[in-house]
């Protein structure tokens, strides 16, 4: 017992990150929620609402941009990275992906620190042991709308490839495109570690069909999924999604993975968490995790 309280302690003053040892490997689909839209941005509170809510995940965020050059990100200071990395696993919850979503309102193609920003949230990737970062092209840099931001998008994704094959991650972009413009983007880009990281309501709120979207791009460039619609119902009520039919396009295609949820929440009681987000995870569970 001495032993290990002594490790422990070392461990604590070197500022080693200790990442949880946790596998949902034995599903073919896993489901997690994203902690900023539980309301637990970089709070040590998303990990005991994520097990309440029964995913068995979640995805955490690396904090606003602003007028910032980077993230303000609290994953940096050890002692909190610790105590995140350590609640994780003592409760069984792992840590699916570590998202940007500071770039949906600020310019990935055009604000000079971008690339500074993506390299501090690889560094923090590697110090916290996850594997898949979320990087949107969000409303500045939508290429459907400003196409005129494809050579810088395409560029400066390239150096952002390199970094994340060198340091064994992948990076899943969100945009704007349909699957064939997407797969033409990541095609432009040429990296292993940039892959596609599909959301549901993007096809849906275009008209697209959802299933052959999936198909399109295929199982090696979906690297994870936003497993969500627009706010208004739940998942199970919303005519838009035959999540049976999702499932069975995913089994089609061989493609496995995490599931993540943003939004669909019910529009009578938008701001209960723990209602919207459990019923919409045993949903989905219901769906990509069926009892034996």
């Amino acid at each position: 017992m001495y032993r290990k309280s002594l490790f422990a302690g070392i461990i604590i003053m070197l500022g080693i990150s200790l990442s949880p040892e946790i596998t949902h490997a034995q599903n073919a689909y896993n489901v997690a929620v994203a902690d900023i839209m539980i309301l637990k941005r970089q709070k040590l509170g998303a990990i005991p609402l994520t097990k309440d809510i029964g995913a068995d995940g979640v995805e955490v965020d690396m904090g606003g941009l602003g007028d910032r050059p980077t993230f303000d990100n609290k994953w940096a200071t050890d002692t909190v990275r610790l105590q995140f990395l350590n609640k994780a696993k003592e409760l069984n919850v792992e840590l699916c992906s570590l998202a940007m979503t500071g770039f949906f309102s600020q310019s990935f193609a055009t604000r000079p620190t971008a690339i500074q920003a993506v390299r501090d949230c690889i560094n923090t990737m590697k110090a916290m042991n996850v594997k898949v970062a979320f990087l949107p092209m969000g409303v500045n840099s939508d290429l459907v709308k400003n196409p005129e931001l494809r050579p810088a998008v395409v560029e400066r994704l390239k150096i952002a490839g390199k970094m994340a094959q060198d340091a064994g991650v992948v990076i899943g972009i969100e945009t704007a495109l349909d699957a064939k413009g997407e797969l033409q983007l990541l095609k432009d880009v040429g990296s292993p570690a940039i892959k596609s990281y599909f959301n549901f309501s993007n096809a849906i709120k275009n008209g697209r069909d959802l299933n052959s979207e999936l198909k399109l791009l295929g199982k090696d460039k979906i690297i994870q999924i936003h497993c969500t619609d627009d706010d208004g119902v739940w998942l199970q009520n919303d005519p838009k999604i035959n999540m049976l039919k999702v499932k069975e396009a995913l089994d089609q295609m061989g493609w496995h993975g995490w599931l993540v949820i943003e939004r669909s929440r019910d529009a009578n009681d938008p701001k209960n968490v723990k209602k919207n987000f459990g019923a919409n995870t045993a949903y989905v569970k219901s769906v990509f995790q069926p009892a034996k």
